[in-house]
């Protein structure tokens, strides 16, 4: 797998936006790396003017958002990050009233957060850099479409070969296969992002005065690394179910299909859970199946609207455009505000399940 190496080599590769870029996000991203999470800065003020509300209660998330909106993003990619930012927000807040109450007195929950925040700069091609990443959460790509080199990674790509050579599998069982080898690409990608995070993260904290020291710090430290060390063996795990399923076929007592949903409840059979608890864990994973399920749906019904939209919109016909427009934006509302459900349940389901609060976060 294609995992980067050398701390030194990367301590630019992912971090902070640039001052060209974005150099309000860098103030405002340099200061919370200080542990400076200030109310009077971070917190957005309603409109006075009249004028539309701001989309986010945190200033840095609405300048996340406002610059999605001007560059080019795919509608799927758009909706996609909004739901993360919502996320964001949701734990941002959280942690503001911990914070009141005296908690997270170590800033584990704070460090956590700024990591979060800055993987989603990185994810989304917002951190300043060149995006050649080109990740897709959603690749709607047609599945004849030529794949040697789909998912970046040689023992994926050769793994895959294998797969569509073989004959043993269904074209449905296809497509179920196709959408796990691209989350375990995804996977790929997140980790590579957590490590050079993490790597940037360090070496600004070595520049700045930092609040955390001694035990404190050396906590904060160590459970970053502990979070890089299990997304390793979630990686090497996932990658030996594909190869085993890749060999074999889908067994016929296979639970869940959508990869997500596998993961939890793989995660689900290893921990100290009780029978009645697992029965009633793997009824809540198959409603949490079909809404991701209606969730792809709506993102490829909204990428099939906005494609119509371009097409009449070329026609020039105002009426016509008017009506798909406005389809077209309710459908982006409601597939937004289904994302952030969806993420919100994973969240919720991944920890009850590990039963040791939040837990990395699928973004």
């Amino acid at each position: 797998m294609k995992f980067k190496k050398g701390a030194k080599q990367r301590s630019e590769t992912l971090g902070l936006p640039s001052m060209h870029g974005f150099g309000l996000m860098l103030c405002l991203s340099v200061g919370a790396m200080a542990g400076k999470y200030s109310r009077e800065v971070n917190e957005q003020k309603p409109p006075l003017d009249g004028k539309d509300p701001v989309e986010f209660r945190i200033a840095k998330l609405n300048q996340v958002w406002e610059k999605a909106l001007r560059v080019q993003m795919s509608p799927v990619r758009q909706a996609e990050l909004h739901s993360d930012l919502k996320i964001q927000e949701k734990d941002e807040l959280q942690w503001k009233k911990m914070k009141a109450e005296g908690l997270d007195e170590n800033g584990e929950r704070e460090a956590k957060l700024r990591r979060n925040f800055n993987i989603i700069l990185a994810k989304y091609g917002m951190d300043g850099k060149k995006d050649n990443r080109a990740l897709e959460s959603n690749n709607l790509k047609d599945h004849d479409a030529v794949e040697s080199s789909l998912f970046d990674d040689p023992r994926l790509d050769k793994l895959w070969n294998k797969v569509i050579t073989s004959g043993k599998f269904s074209e449905e069982e296809l497509q179920s296969l196709r959408r796990e080898f691209l989350h375990h690409k995804d996977k790929i990608h997140e980790y590579n992002i957590v490590m050079d995070t993490i790597t940037r993260t360090e070496e600004i904290q070595k520049n700045v005065i930092s609040p955390l020291e001694g035990d404190g710090k050396d906590h904060v430290l160590h459970q970053k690394h502990a979070d890089l060390k299990q997304r390793m063996r979630d990686l090497n795990h996932g990658f030996e179910r594909l190869r085993r399923i890749s060999n074999e076929g889908y067994s016929q007592e296979s639970e869940f299909r959508e990869p997500r949903v596998v993961e939890l409840w793989e995660m689900a059979k290893k921990a100290n859970l009780t029978e009645d608890e697992l029965e009633s864990l793997k009824e809540e994973l198959r409603h949490f199946e079909t809404k991701v399920e209606k969730h792809q749906h709506y993102q490829e019904q909204l990428e099939l609207s906005h494609q119509k939209l371009q097409h009449v919109e070329a026609l020039g016909d105002k009426d016509h455009i008017m009506r798909n427009k406005e389809k077209y934006i309710s459908l982006a509302e409601k597939t937004r505000e289904m994302g952030y459900k969806m993420k919100k349940h994973l969240q919720d389901l991944n920890n009850k399940i590990s039963r040791n609060g939040l837990q990395h976060n699928e973004l």
